[in-house]
């Protein structure tokens, strides 16, 4: 695959999760695609569980919004980079977020299998994240992972 079509393929996906439109954000997956996010310690794969995954974040970020501003690749490889904009909300985290708004940078590798994505790697700085949601990063962690907090 070329990589103006991958990043085609990126940028639709980010635009239909920048909307929280799970439906179209998984007519763009490949049925065993595998969604990964370090920062949260987080697996999913195929659909069904990429359904899930997509509607749990959404739910604790409602207006999440990614911007891709650049991107390299090889002949499946893609990566991405850019800025996530997200509100932490709720208590999934163990902690009670101000409600400010943050802004991160953010760097995507996907990769593609039948013209369609078959992997994303999501990387953000939890750190970050936490200390722009008034959040202590330790709680959150403990939360997350267990040991100490």
């Amino acid at each position: 695959m070329n990589a103006d079509r991958m990043f085609e393929l990126a940028q639709a996906l980010a635009e239909a999760k920048s909307r929280q439109d799970v439906p179209v954000a998984l007519k763009l997956l490949h049925p065993r695609m595998m969604l990964e996010n370090p920062a949260f310690g987080t697996t999913a794969r195929g659909h069904e569980e990429n359904a899930k995954a997509l509607r749990r974040f959404f739910a604790a970020f409602p207006d999440y919004e990614v911007d891709l501003q650049g991107h390299a690749a090889n002949d499946d490889t893609l990566v991405c980079w850019g800025t996530v904009r997200m509100t932490m909300t709720g208590d999934r985290f163990g902690v009670v977020p101000n409600g400010t708004r943050a802004e991160l940078p953010v760097s995507i590798r996907f990769a593609f299998e039948d013209d369609l994505i078959a992997g994303e790697r999501f990387f953000f700085d939890l750190s970050d994240l936490c200390a722009q949601s008034g959040v202590s990063t330790d709680t959150v962690r403990h939360t997350l992972f267990g040991g100490e907090a």
